[in-house]
């Protein structure tokens, strides 16, 4: 299953006025790496796509996939799903538990929640498989990162952010 080729090509063009808006570089490589994701339902590793532009750019490689994808993420115009950015991530609390995690500096924390842990999965889920399990994991901007951002920007500290400073899972 594809992605229809007008929500592809409205996808590529919001792409194009973001970097542009950005002040980002529209190679040919990143308009390509940004069409293979924008065009699958697959949720795509790096690896899988690089391997499917490969075979009609060869020169492309996978340091420039990521450093692409990264760019992406970076711009709002992707998001990651499970792992951070950089490695796998390993977590040996076994009990229901949710995460939050940083999306600029990665920082991940263990949260509990009985109202996340009743959430019942859509019963249109069972047509990709069995579930074993769930988690929520909650991504934003951790209370470190807000304060070096607003110090850059000369803005004063965001008042929501300090109840997460005081936090200590």
């Amino acid at each position: 299953m594809q992605v229809d080729e007008h929500e592809v090509e409205r996808r590529v063009e919001r792409f194009k006025e973001a970097a542009r808006g950005d002040g980002v570089k529209l190679t040919h490589q990143r308009i390509e790496i940004f069409r293979e994701v924008a065009a699958s339902v697959d949720h795509p590793s790096a690896e899988s796509v690089h391997r499917a532009l490969a075979p009609r750019m060869p020169t492309l490689s996978l340091d420039t996939v990521y450093r692409t994808l990264r760019l992406l993420s970076d711009m709002g115009l992707v998001s990651t799903l499970g792992p951070g950015r950089e490695v796998a991530r390993f977590d040996a609390n076994l009990a229901q538990h949710h995460h939050y995690v940083c999306a600029r500096c990665g920082l991940t924390r263990d949260f509990e929640s009985e109202e996340l842990n009743a959430i019942s999965v859509p019963e249109s889920v069972a047509e990709f498989g069995s579930v074993e399990a769930t988690h929520v994991e909650v991504r934003g901007v951790c209370s470190r990162c807000a304060k070096e951002q607003a110090k850059k920007s000369g803005d004063t500290y965001p008042e929501e952010a300090k109840g997460a400073e005081r936090s200590t899972t």
